[in-house]
């Protein structure tokens, strides 16, 4: 090969490489959900961000969102805790929403189906726990003595994520139990323990962590307990979708994801 020839082809050579590193460095600034800040845009986000939230979610996002406000200080977001299937029906209803943090499939399919949101994705997994006042005055030891008459029992609605948790739970472990109050969602069930309204109340593994000193917690063994999955999108209706979009890539980052599991939260 002449010496003109082998230039050209190095030149060309060198040309091709210096496009292989160019484009890599641009994918690597792009604004994907997979980056680990807050802001996952090269672009500053500005606006308010809506988030309907189940109510487990509540401390752990409030942290998060907490981070994300810092990390982007054009940005609002504002949070509405509460049962996922009271959020859904909200959505449906046309409530102005951004983001959706649901605490089964079954609520977020109710969305998707309506038309208000496309592509959820499952970012968090958690299950079932007993939580007594700090005494345990009624002297709960095991699943089955929420089965006694004598045990004051408060659980959730059936139609709420926890709720329908709990009716499988009681199902799959052949007992009969008749609780004294239904709750509208999981933390409502948590403050009837607080106050020492109740003898027990069923609750998330991650109720129980974030109730700390207020609450006993009463493990049910892994082949007797029953898990439910988290579910987030943006919705179809967002007014902000760059901000939302941000929002829900921050939550299934790794900041994201290490907060969700230092609050109890499982992998999906």
């Amino acid at each position: 090969m002449s010496p003109s020839r082998r230039s050209s082809r190095q030149l060309v050579a060198g040309t091709f490489a210096g496009f292989l590193m160019l484009a890599a460095t641009a994918c690597g600034t792009s604004s994907g959900g997979t980056s680990d800040s807050p802001n996952g845009s090269s672009t500053a986000l500005t606006g308010d961000v809506t988030v309907s939230a189940a109510s487990s979610l509540t401390d752990v996002f409030t942290q998060l969102g907490d981070q994300f406000m810092a990390a982007n200080p054009g940005v609002k977001v504002t949070f509405n805790f509460a049962s996922s299937s009271d959020l859904a029906e909200q959505i449906v209803q046309g409530a102005p929403v951004d983001v959706f943090a649901s605490a089964s499939d079954s609520t977020m399919q109710t969305v998707v189906d309506a038309g208000d949101a496309t592509k959820p994705t499952t970012f968090a997994s958690n299950s079932l726990e007993i939580a007594t006042p700090p005494k345990n005055p009624a002297g709960v030891q095991a699943l089955s003595d929420l089965a006694d008459p004598t045990v004051a029992v408060a659980v959730c609605t059936p139609d709420a994520p926890c709720g329908a948790a709990t009716q499988t739970l009681f199902q799959d472990n052949n007992l009969t139990v008749t609780p004294v109050t239904f709750e509208p969602d999981v933390r409502s069930v948590l403050t009837k323990v607080i106050s020492d309204e109740v003898d027990a109340g069923v609750v998330y593994v991650t109720d129980v962590q974030a109730a700390g000193t207020d609450v006993h917690g009463v493990s049910i063994p892994a082949g007797k307990n029953v898990s439910t999955n988290y579910l987030i999108t943006a919705t179809n209706g967002t007014s902000n979708a760059t901000a939302a979009d941000a929002f829900v890539a921050f939550v299934l980052s790794p900041t994201g994801q290490q907060a969700l599991h230092q609050a109890g939260f499982a992998k999906p």
